[in-house]
């Protein structure tokens, strides 16, 4: 083997960790993987021999690279483009999708989908700084000490950063509903309630402030627009709307939870993630980007 071979085999000893690294920095799987290959570069074009720990030279110039990213991100967003705010809220994260039988805690340890979209949408709100701290520190342990030249500060405010970010994650995201059956219940039941058009059993099954994030990309128009609604009755509306698509839906795993994929004539049209709290669904995250969902793995159909 030669000194480019072996240090391309340590390279993909490191590339799923990476990868959630990236994943829960961006909550992008093609950028995620974008991220990865550029470490690889930077690596490939880098004397090794100073290099100690390798896993953590990497998750820090992981960290990096995503960091500029997020930097670019936020000052995009900042510029004045009409409705950028309302589209901003309605961003939801790509998801990571496994088959409903998928249930194998010992593995799902290691897959991107561990954490949730709550979650992934909290960070979304973070800083770039904030969320680079929390995600190294609080997710994959990562020493303040090597986090702080990343965001150019020293330990004490880099710890800072890190918990006003726990703060507001913790803030933000209830304690859901963890038993996966209990999960399948309230969507079998949204299914059940949406496919028969009984609004007072859609209504039942929705928390009272329950919110929908519908992300359909940048160039949807129309009632199928980016949009978010807030309101048991207000949901209940849009599930009626979009009846006729679920009659083939499929339950599936998103990120870890019970959602379920939304298929027309062989297309997927949509993915839907909830939250659910107390038997009742909170929240809903559903990305209908048609650019997305071409990227997304997604399982097949139970036969």
């Amino acid at each position: 083997m030669t000194g480019n071979e072996e240090l391309a085999h340590r390279f993909e000893e490191h590339r799923g960790h990476l990868k959630a690294v990236a994943y829960r920095m961006l909550g992008s799987l093609s950028e995620a993987e974008d991220v990865v290959q550029e470490a690889w570069l930077k690596l490939s074009r880098t004397d090794t021999d100073d290099i100690q720990n390798l896993g953590g030279w990497l998750t820090t110039v992981t960290g990096r690279i995503c960091l500029d990213m997020l930097r670019s991100r936020t000052a995009r967003r900042e510029e004045p483009m009409g409705d950028t705010q309302d589209t901003a809220r309605a961003y939801v994260p790509d998801p990571v999708l496994r088959p409903l039988s998928h249930i194998d805690p010992a593995e799902e340890v290691l897959q991107a989908d561990s954490v949730g979209l709550a979650l992934l949408v909290v960070l979304e709100n973070l800083t770039p700084d904030e969320r680079l701290t929390f995600v190294l520190h609080d997710m994959f342990a990562v020493p303040f000490d090597d986090i702080a030249p990343i965001v150019e500060r020293n330990p004490a405010a880099t710890r800072q950063l890190a918990s006003r970010a726990r703060r507001r994650v913790r803030g933000a995201t209830p304690s859901a509903e963890p038993d996966l059956g209990r999960q399948k219940q309230v969507l079998d039941a949204f299914l059940a309630a949406s496919r028969a058009g009984d609004f007072e059993a859609l209504v039942a099954v929705l928390h009272p402030d329950v919110l929908l994030r519908a992300d359909s990309g940048a160039l949807v128009r129309g009632a199928a627009a980016s949009k978010v609604v807030q309101g048991a009755k207000a949901v209940a509306e849009q599930a009626l709307m979009f009846a006729p698509f679920t009659q083939a839906a499929e339950l599936v795993l998103v990120n870890g939870s019970v959602g379920m994929v939304n298929a027309h004539r062989g297309r997927v049209q949509s993915v839907m993630g909830v939250t659910i709290v107390d038997g009742r669904i909170t929240d809903m995250y559903i990305l209908a980007d048609p650019a997305r969902l071409d990227r997304l793995e997604v399982p097949r159909p139970a036969v």
